[in-house]
């Protein structure tokens, strides 16, 4: 057990093998893809994986959102300090994605499944656009057993911050509710990351039971525009948040998320709305001013791809955010994290390590 206590935060979401691959009009035509499109894979896809693991040079990487967000804090901070969970399944895309996060020195504790294949997500790049395929397999069959087995429970016993991708809601909310009763009952950090404007959209119960338990939640402007809408914050058109969200309404929706009822009442609950290029607001729980950071500058040729600079933050956070640093390093040091990880190809980060220098 003495060994298991280096791993200090905990993630937990749907673990995906990310493949990405050069492609053309061909490819979109072959698969009835369309270009800047997102899928969830039906029969007519399912070949795409082989063919671009085998027959193109294709970048791996280990996705789904919060895994992205395990790697980069694990990017940051000492070996052997992160350690995810998910569900996978028992074939060579399993392998390959256990392989490639230890690539990226994260401990994964997966759930095997012996029918559902690994869940998978093919990348086709083409010129301005990227189009993604993803086939949740096994992703969508983790449960409670799992967590609560004697392999596992201790890590969770061990570690100090549990980081939740808001996709995890739509899987399996007992142990999201496991973790965040956990964390109340021996004051450890509980961070959920929203993921996704349809999460509070079409499992807004799921989300509410979870917002007793938080101490940080994080979000993008369009998943805070949901739910504000939801519930009865905002009235925004989610169909075109740019345009239609204001600051204003976003730093409301940031102080109504702060000051919701807290079951552990030794820390004050955080709000973090990111917004793009636009600076990111934050509301603690009982402050009336909402603070704006403003994000890191990066010059539009250096920018390589979006996929993954919101996870990235949530990663440069819980890493500052277990280290004890302050709310304005952490959030700086997501910034960061972020800005690099627009330099790389797929939710990626650029070796040799970088290290993180504190804005002036």
């Amino acid at each position: 057990m003495a060994a298991q206590k280096n791993f200090r935060l905990l993630c937990l979401e749907n673990p995906l093998l990310d493949i990405i691959a050069d492609g053309d009009q061909a490819v979109l035509d072959t698969y009835k893809i369309k270009a800047n499109d997102a899928i969830l894979a039906e029969p007519q896809h399912l070949s795409i994986y082989d063919d671009f693991l085998n027959n193109r040079n294709a970048v791996l990487s280990a996705g789904g959102a919060a895994q992205n967000t395990a790697r980069g804090a694990q990017y940051i901070l000492p070996p052997d300090s992160v350690v995810f969970l998910g569900g996978i399944g028992k074939d060579k895309y399993g392998a390959i994605l256990s392989e490639t996060a230890a690539k990226a020195g994260l401990r994964v504790e997966y759930r095997i499944d012996e029918e559902v294949p690994t869940g998978r997500v093919a990348v086709v790049v083409t010129p301005g656009n990227r189009s993604m395929v993803t086939d949740l397999g096994a992703a969508n069959h983790y449960d409670l057993e799992h967590l609560q087995s004697p392999a596992i429970w201790p890590l969770v016993e061990g570690a100090e911050v549990y980081y939740i991708g808001g996709y995890h809601l739509t899987v399996c909310p007992p142990a999201i509710m496991a973790l965040a009763k956990e964390a109340a009952a021996k004051d450890k950090v509980f961070v959920l990351s929203i993921s996704a404007p349809f999460i509070p959209l079409a499992f807004k119960d799921a989300l509410d039971a979870t917002l007793p338990y938080l101490d940080y939640v994080v979000g993008n402007e369009g998943e805070a525009a949901a739910f504000g809408n939801v519930h009865g914050i905002s009235n925004i058109d989610l169909s075109n948040v740019d345009g239609s969200a204001t600051t204003a309404d976003l730093k409301k929706i940031a102080q109504y998320m702060a000051n919701l009822p807290k079951e552990n009442t030794k820390r004050k609950r955080v709000a973090i709305i990111t917004h793009g290029s636009e600076p990111t607001l934050v509301a603690i729980q009982g402050e009336e001013e909402v603070k704006e950071y403003p994000v890191r500058a990066i010059a539009p040729e250096s920018i390589v791809d979006t996929l993954g600079a919101g996870d990235a933050f949530a990663a440069g956070l819980v890493a500052g955010i277990l280290d004890g640093k302050s709310l304005d390093f952490s959030i700086d040091q997501g910034q960061w994290l972020a800005s690099l990880s627009l330099t790389q190809l797929g939710a990626s980060y650029p070796y040799p390590k970088q290290s993180f220098s504190p804005s002036a």
